[in-house]
């Protein structure tokens, strides 16, 4: 390691991005406690790229065991088989960088008792114990999951990122949700969602979702720079990106929050916010007038006012007749027809041998 960037801190490696100019502070870093909430394909990856960059803390929420079909994924190991996902990512993630705090917590977030744990825990898990987290990271594979996360969030009022991988493995997304200032996921919900209907049925016999290690880790990078870019205030932080990969295609956007959203407590919040820019002193932006400098014009180059439709018939060639919408860029002048005065000689009855003869003469 370079003696420059070298020092006592063994990530001082990302540190080096202060000295780059990318961020004021990396080792505010430090400061952060992140919430994960499902530590499956994108989420062990999320928490893992966390963990080597030096989070403060990190809260592990899942409920599902590893298993044998998991290791088509990126960071679980088959001597792992049978653990809970959270207690296998605890021990790899401690190995890396035992610097990192860490809560783990093996239940279903969805059920009313542990969701009333969940909502504490956000309340309350900051790195300094009853203070909030600064992030939560939804890395769930089901709208319920997302649902109870989004009404935790929205009652909260914490800001937390939405991701997912489509069923194929070849498409996916990161989502920033600020309750009150942009949609949360109640606002433009999937159908499954809007309608009601119990997820569970639409799952067929036999048939799983697919699973591809590259589109997991490109979604999961795709989260973590956002979070850096969010916690350290660098670079453009994203409130939607896609990721479609047969066409290599990065869509991003962002939607306002519905008036008319289902969830109360959106509603809620969208009231706040509004007082809260209302609230922001007005500034008043004044348009001062720049003064025009013409240099010298060589080419005796003329602004002229703009010339009526007549004038300009007269001053052109014939329009064409065109189409309702489209007209002509430029014109071609009329020709000017430049009369040659005729030059008459004097007839003075003399050959044309003495007229040459003249003028050997001269």
């Amino acid at each position: 390691m370079n003696a420059e960037v070298a020092d006592s801190n063994p990530y001082s490696r990302l540190m080096a991005l202060k000295r780059m100019g990318i961020v004021s502070n990396y080792e505010k870093i430090r400061t952060f406690a992140v919430a994960v909430v499902g530590v499956g394909g994108v989420g062990s990856v999320t928490a893992e790229m966390l963990t080597r960059c030096g989070i403060g803390k990190l809260l592990l929420f899942d409920y599902d065991k590893v298993e044998l079909a998991n290791m088509n994924r990126l960071f679980f190991q088959p001597h792992q088989a049978g653990l809970s996902k959270v207690q296998a990512a605890e021990h790899t993630l401690r190995n890396i960088n035992p610097d990192v705090l860490f809560e783990v917590y093996d239940y279903n977030i969805t059920t009313v008792d542990n969701f009333q744990h969940f909502m504490g825990r956000i309340s309350n898990g900051g790195l300094e114990e009853g203070k909030p987290v600064d992030l939560v990271l939804s890395c769930v594979d089901n709208f319920e999951a997302r649902m109870t996360i989004n009404t935790a969030c929205n009652e909260l009022g914490q800001t937390w990122m939405e991701s997912g991988v489509s069923e194929n493995a070849v498409s996916g997304h990161i989502q920033l949700i600020i309750p009150g200032e942009s949609a949360c996921f109640a606002c433009a919900p999937p159908l499954v969602v809007a309608a009601n209907i119990d997820e569970k049925t639409l799952k067929r016999e036999g048939v799983c979702a697919a699973s591809l290690p590259t589109t997991m880790a490109v979604v999961a990078g795709m989260l973590v720079q956002n979070v850096l870019k969010l916690l350290l205030n660098f670079g453009t932080v994203s409130f939607y990106l896609g990721y479609n990969a047969m066409q290599d295609f990065f869509p991003t956007m962002s939607m306002k929050p519905n008036p008319q959203c289902d969830d109360r407590n959106c509603r809620k919040q969208q009231e706040e916010y509004k007082k809260k820019v209302a609230a922001l002193p007005k500034q008043e932006i004044v348009q001062e007038e720049e003064e025009i400098i013409h240099e010298d014009n060589e080419w005796g180059i003329e602004l002229v006012s703009e010339v009526s439709e007549e004038e300009l018939k007269n001053s052109s060639d014939p329009i064409p007749d065109l189409p309702a919408g489209i007209t002509v860029a430029y014109t071609v002048p009329k020709k000017q027809e430049h009369s040659v005065p005729e030059v008459t000689v004097e007839d003075s009855s003399e050959s044309l041998e003495d007229l040459m003869a003249k003028m050997k003469n001269i």
